[in-house]
Parts: C-alpha cells; sequence; structure tokens
C-alpha cells in the first residue's frame, strides 16, 4: 500500500491510499491538468520521432526537428528519454533516468502545500506516531488524524476510540 497525506495551504489535511504504483499513478494522474505523458514518460528519439510522423531518420526529420535528432545523434537512437514536466520543466528530455515514483511525488506536490508519501504500512504508522517531523507535533494534529483515520479504514490500526 501507498499512503498519502495532502495538507493544502487553505483547507484541512486528508489522506489517502493507492494500493500499488500503478494505482498511485491513475490517482494523480486523475488530479493533474497535465496529460499522463506529461507527468512521466519515457521513449527513445526514434519513437519520438515515429511519433511525429517521421518513419525514418531522415534529411526531412532533421530539417524539422533538430533538437530531437540531436539528442538521438548524442545519446543513440534507441536510448530512453525521460520527461518528467513536474521534475525536469515543461516538455524537457533528458537522457538522465527519472524514476515514475520521483514524477508522480512530484506531481502531487505541485498541487501546493505539504505531500507526504510513505510506501508501505510500516512508515505510514511510524509517520502517525511522530517518525515524520513534517507531521509530528502538536500543530499537526489534523494532518496525522487524516492518516489515522486512512489506516484505521484500511484496519492497519484498530480504532482505539
Amino acid at each position: 500500500m501507498i499512503y498519502v497525506v495532502e495538507v493544502p495551504e487553505q483547507a484541512a489535511p486528508r489522506a489517502w491510499f493507492a494500493y500499488d504504483e500503478a494505482d498511485f499513478a491513475r490517482k494523480v494522474e486523475a488530479g493533474d491538468p497535465l496529460q499522463p505523458w506529461e507527468i512521466f514518460d519515457s521513449l527513445s528519439p526514434r519513437e519520438l520521432l515515429d511519433d511525429l510522423g517521421h518513419a525514418e531518420v531522415d534529411a526531412a526529420a532533421r530539417e524539422r526537428y533538430p533538437a530531437i535528432c540531436a539528442l538521438g545523434d548524442s545519446h543513440g537512437w534507441d536510448a530512453p528519454l525521460y520527461r518528467a514536466d513536474h521534475l525536469l520543466g515543461t516538455g524537457v528530455l533528458s537522457a538522465e533516468p527519472v524514476s515514475e515514483a520521483a514524477a508522480f511525488e512530484a506531481a502531487l506536490a505541485a498541487r501546493g502545500g505539504l505531500t507526504c508519501v510513505y510506501r508501505g504500512d510500516r512508515d505510514a504508522i511510524g509517520a502517525f506516531e511522530g517518525a515524520d517531523p513534517r507531521i509530528a507535533g502538536k500543530d499537526n494534529w489534523h494532518a496525522r488524524r487524516a492518516l489515522y483515520e486512512q489506516l484505521v479504514a484500511l484496519e492497519v490500526l484498530a480504532d482505539d476510540n
């Protein structure tokens, strides 16, 4: 399980969960104004040119898309390029690997406020018990309470009330 606590600047904290990375990605995508491929994508320069209607790396492709061709020439035509607009900037392609998890966490962070992601029951319980300084202390009681209610709803913790 993946647990998320969101503390918007002008609203009450909320907690939610995802069953796995794919479910996490779907839920983040649903609340993001960007297209899924803008949040995270990986494709080669050859695939990118093909998507743009150029099945071959020819003179026309080089003339029309010099930046893509330069990436293909320098990194290899079948090497993966990564796009993660919230991490790298709008439309930036990088040959340096970008993790899908980091891209989706950046999409959450772009919503504003505080976002905490816990990958697993142990991490979420630890955060509720005060191990995460971002939501520890009495000033963050509402955020911890939202996490607690999510953990109880999923029967990870028992409701002692």
